[in-house]
């Protein structure tokens, strides 16, 4: 039987079909459908962790119980992941464990370009690169069987175009595994320094053994048309590769690229007059062929910034001129990255972004777009969490400057926030600065496609779970309850008041913003008829409704209108509007 899957639904797919009993992660795009999709095969355990980090440690805890494991995350995760992951290479394994990594080669939704080929080595632990969907299938089940072979975590690690293109995948049945039978043995699994230098020669061993098994691997293939030119490439870029050359080279796919089957890249070389390599970002492979003593081309001429595509290669190694598409006589207006219309966090944001004397600390999510034009409030985003941790360190050093006059506001979001804002505001307060932390609660890990976190009442399985609630947990940390302001971002007059009283605090300060996702279906369902309409007799054409950047507000001929479609009736604007114009439609659920 065969599907059209994606590269993530393959991959939820192959773990299934590995016997696959226990799946713990934090969603990020491009990743994050691979729980999503795992979690409709009830036959697995699947959870959202609140961050990389615990879902590594709870996949980590299934597998020395014995379980066949599984947690996944984008690039970045991997760094909030990285410590246990890299003593888990040290422990091994009872029962398989695997780790899949997207990475976002240019950037589509994430804040760096980082290639985590080199965490393998770092690591020690061996890496998988499938190309496709069949293969993210096939190489899935492959690595568990891998990891309990060697005792070893096994990486793999795919491409947002991987995890999101789309082709044919044959479905075969679930094997059921059973979970191993643990024992207690704390030489292997207590790493201690004493115990980490015993388990150390061991994974050197572990690699060497790899090696001689990558070079005798099914997931490499060679492909031989002609001894003129030899690429080396790996995951996408094969596909990339084939579609440039076709049947005028040879190739040597890597489907296992750490530890690299040298013996394999020297025969394969040997045979060919010239060899390049093919690779999206760092020349991960190139250098380690190179040091092998092989001469081969890549890096010289293709791009180390963005993705690769099949123009980009024609263009670099043959010359030739990128194909233009054809010329449309309209084109689409551009539409930049916005806050959707009626969304909650616009509320706040526009109640404080005339105040100049406000630094706003900024982090990953949707409230990312307060730095975009008109609203312009969001002064730094550097990762998650990093909003309040990074806010301190600005707060303090205003104090020591003696800048009294202007106040760091750090924004964070609800999911994120449990996902490593907890810390930064323990940080505030344990060391008495005065920081201004806005939590920005609509109830959903919004972004990446509304998932469920520990603050919404489900589990990724649909259950009823116990919601944590953010002003108690905020309270049981130390800030003052005259200090903790819960408002309804919509409705300005109130969120001014408490932006004024949190900048005169001179103690650390929390601001919960409280309002569901304007995206939710149950919002949606409550506000479809819900709007707001302007009188163009009242309108002056002022342009303060369209200063608010809700993308439902837009000028035609010279005049400002309304799109009912988009409109959900959140009365920013007609709170706004100095001239009465905007006037209240339908069964309005905010006044």
């Amino acid at each position: 039987m065969k599907a059209l899957m994606t590269g993530n639904e393959a991959l939820a797919r192959g773990a299934f079909e590995a016997g696959v009993h226990f799946a713990s992660a934090y969603p990020g795009t491009p990743s994050t459908e691979i729980l999503e999709n795992l979690s409709q095969y009830k036959e697995v355990y699947s959870e959202w962790a609140p961050n990389e980090k615990v879902g590594m440690e709870a996949a980590s805890g299934a597998s020395i119980m014995g379980a066949r494991a599984l947690t996944t995350m984008k690039h970045v995760g991997l760094n909030v992941a990285a410590d246990p992951f890299f003593t888990m290479a040290y422990i091994g394994v009872l029962g398989g464990f695997v780790i899949i990594n997207a990475d976002d080669p240019g950037m589509h939704s994430s804040q760096n370009e980082q290639d985590n080929r080199f965490y393998a080595p770092h690591a020690k632990v061996p890496m998988l690169e499938p190309s496709d969907s069949e293969e993210c299938r096939i190489f899935t089940k492959k690595a568990f069987e891998i990891s309990e072979e060697f005792d070893t975590p096994v990486m793999i690690r795919t491409t947002t175009r991987v995890n999101h293109s789309k082709s044919l995948v044959n479905l075969e049945d679930r094997v059921e595994i059973p979970v191993r039978e643990y024992k207690k043995d704390k030489l292997k699994n207590v790493m201690t320094p004493g115990h980490a230098q015993r388990r150390h020669p061991i994974v050197e061993e572990r690699l060497k053994s790899l090696e001689i098994y990558n070079c005798h691997s099914s997931l490499n293939k060679v492909e031989k048309h002609t001894e003129q030119l030899g690429i080396i490439t790996s995951g996408i870029s094969y596909a990339y590769a084939k579609e440039v050359f076709g049947e005028s080279a040879s190739y040597l796919k890597l489907g296992m690229t750490f530890p690299l089957p040298k013996e394999l890249i020297q025969e394969f070389a040997k045979e060919m007059r010239e060899i390049i390599v093919i690779e999206e970002n760092e020349p991960y492979l190139e250098k380690e062929i190179k040091a092998m003593g092989i001469h081969c081309t890549g890096r010289d001429v293709l791009p180390t910034c963005g993705e690769l595509n099949p123009e980009i290669i024609r263009e670099a190694f043959l010359s030739e001129s990128p194909k233009m598409p054809p010329v449309m006589e309209s084109k689409a207006p551009t539409r930049p990255p916005v806050l959707c219309a009626g969304c909650p966090h616009r509320g706040f944001f526009n109640a404080l972004k005339t105040d100049r004397d406000i630094i706003a600390s900024g982090d990953i999510g949707c409230y990312t777009l307060g730095a975009m034009d008109p609203i312009n409030v969001t002064d730094t985003v550097i990762c998650m969490g990093a909003s309040i941790s990074a806010g301190t360190g600005m707060q303090k050093i205003l104090e020591l400057q003696g800048d009294k006059k202007k106040k760091i506001f750090s924004f964070i979001g609800d999911s994120t926030f449990f996902h490593s804002g907890i810390t930064g505001l323990v940080n505030s307060i344990y060391n008495k600065i005065p920081l201004v932390t806005v939590i920005m609660d609509n109830r959903t890990t919004g972004m990446t496609g509304h998932q469920q976190n520990p603050g919404t009442g489900k589990t990724l399985m649909g259950e009823t779970a116990g919601d944590i609630n953010i002003p108690m947990l905020v309270r049981s940390l130390g800030i003052k309850d005259e200090n903790i302001k819960i408002i309804n971002p919509y409705y300005q007059d109130k969120a001014k008041e408490v932006i004024k009283a949190a900048k005169a605090c001179e103690e650390p300060f929390v601001i919960i913003t409280q309002e569901p996702c304007a995206l939710l279906k149950e919002v949606q369902v409550l506000r479809r008829n819900s709007y707001v309409e302007i009188d163009q007799e009242k309108c002056r054409k002022c342009k303060t409704c369209v200063r608010t950047g809700c993308p439902a507000i837009f000028m035609k001929d010279g005049s400002v209108f309304i799109d009912r479609e988009m409109c959900n009736g959140c009365t920013l604007c007609y709170q706004v509007c100095p001239f009465q114009a905007i006037e209240k439609k339908g069964d309005l659920v905010h006044a």
